[in-house]
Order: C-alpha cells, then structure tokens, then sequence
C-alpha cells in the first residue's frame, strides 16, 4: 500500500516540478542554466532534512551506485531537461521524458541479456504512437523549438542509463532510501555546479537573480525523489514505474492550470500523453 502511494505521489510531484520550471523561466531575468544549479540544491537540502529523521545504518560503500547515478540524474539531465522545457513546454518535455521506460528495457535486452516479451512490443507501439501524434500536432507554443524535444529524449536516454546503472550496481545493495535519495542528489548538485561554473561567467550573481524563481522546482524535485525512493524500497519496479510515468499526464493537468494558454494543449497532446503512459506502463509491468 505505501509503495502504491509513494509511487503515485512522486508521478504527481515530478510532474509538478516541470510545470514549476516552465513557470521559473517565465519569470523576469530567470536563467536556465542558473536555474538547474538552484533546483538541484533546494531538492538536495529537502531530501537531506528528510533523511535525518530516517533511522537506520549505512556503509559509505552501499551509496556509490546512487552517487554515479546521481551525476547522471538529475545531474547532467537537469540542465537538459530545464533547457527542454524552455524550448517545448512543461508538458511536452514531460510526455518525451515519459519514454525513458522503453529505452532502459532497450538497453537491458542488450547489455543485460533480459528476455523479450510480446508485451514489450505492444508497449513500444504505444510510446511510438503517443510520439507520432506529438510530432505532428497543430497547436503549439508560440516560442515552440524542436531541438528542445530532442533534449528531452536525451534526457529519457539518460534516465534509461540510470535505470540499469542502479539495477546492474545496487542489486544486493539497501540502503535507507532517503539517504541514498540525498546521496544521488547531492552528486547532482555537484556535477551542475561543476559545469555551470566552467562554462558560465558570473556564477554568483546569476544564481542569485534566478533563486526565487526556481527553488519551487527543486522542493518538488527533492519530495518526489524521497517518494520515489521510498517506493521503490517498499515495492517491485513492475508496480511503482508505471505510477512514476503518470508524470506525464500529471504535467499536463498542471500545466492546464498554472501556464494555461501559454502551453497550447490540445486533444492531440492529452492523447500523445495517455499513450506515453499507458505504453511505459506496460513495459515497465513486462520487465
């Protein structure tokens, strides 16, 4: 039961947290890049004030897994993914990053040696098609760019190469789940630190501008992160992946709502969001 609630309240959360960025970059002197660093730490200081209250022991060599993971997503995804929102909107980056559960099976059927299943092919025709009816979709945003969408698949790539990171790395590894959520997310904050300050001028003074703009985002990012640890820690993957995914349709409803006109929904982008979910939801449950 809690592994059902966790994994519901971090689809919604996740969710959330993409309209909240969509909603950041629109505010006057708000930065992308600026933004990733100020979302990854206030999701680290949330999840970090979570795991103090969280009993248990750990040994430094049970978090590495989560630490590489943690470079990778949130890490080098967050600034992609905030750029992807930037350039198509919360809901569309959310409906692509919605994929990521067919590319990790893509990837564990060939590195993994996991076994096809014909449930795996249905799945894929879902994504596929819930794909095809976003890409051809009449209504966009007015500030609507294309190579945001393919920032947003790159994202969904790098989430599937977590996905198997974890599962290949940390299978008989257990961790308290809010520690190891910390830790992944800790390493996040560093690895965007890392690049904004070798790849941008005035670090200081951009992060201050964007602070307020952005620490929304990153509360949600931290709560559904803790969510999603916790869910998988109390339950199988086949349960609470599926519940994860509706992050797609959770982003849509928000977007509805928060951004409204701006984000230019219609019934080709609720459809292309039902058939990402519906089909991630199958090829997580045939993993």
């Amino acid at each position: 039961m809690l592994a059902v609630l966790f994994g519901a309240l971090s689809g919604a959360l996740f969710g959330a947290m993409a309209v909240a960025v969509r909603h950041g970059l629109r505010r006057s002197g708000a930065d992308s890049e600026a933004g990733a660093v100020v979302v990854a730490w206030t999701a680290t200081a949330v999840s970090l004030l979570a795991a103090l209250v969280e009993h248990g022991h750990v040994r430094p060599g049970q978090l590495w897994p989560f630490v590489v993971a943690g470079v990778l997503v949130p890490g080098c995804s967050q600034i992609l993914f905030i750029r992807a929102i930037g350039d198509v909107g919360a809901s569309r980056t959310a409906i692509l990053v919605g994929t990521a559960p067919l590319i990790s099976v893509a990837i564990a059927l060939v590195l993994l040696d996991e076994p096809f299943r014909i449930a795996l092919l249905l799945g894929t025709l879902l994504v596929v098609a819930g794909g095809a009816l976003l890409a051809r979709e009449r209504a966009r945003p007015h500030d609507f760019r294309a190579f945001g969408a393919a920032l947003a698949l790159a994202c969904a790539v790098l989430f599937g190469v977590r996905d198997n990171l974890v599962r290949w790395a940390a299978r008989d590894q257990h961790p308290p789940a809010l520690l190891a959520s910390t830790a992944s997310l800790l390493a996040a904050a560093l690895t965007v630190s890392l690049v904004f300050v070798l790849l941008r001028r005035g670090y200081a003074i951009r992060v201050r501008r964007s602070a307020a703009a952005f620490v929304p985002a990153g509360v949600a990012l931290g709560a559904a992160y803790d969510c999603l640890f916790e869910a998988f820690d109390r339950g199988r993957v086949s349960i609470v992946a599926p519940l994860n995914a509706t992050q797609s349709l959770w982003a849509v409803v928000f977007a509805a709502v928060v951004v409204g006109a701006g984000e230019a929904i219609g019934r080709r982008l609720v459809a292309a969001a039902v058939l990402v979910v519906a089909g991630s939801a199958i090829v997580s449950v045939a993993r």
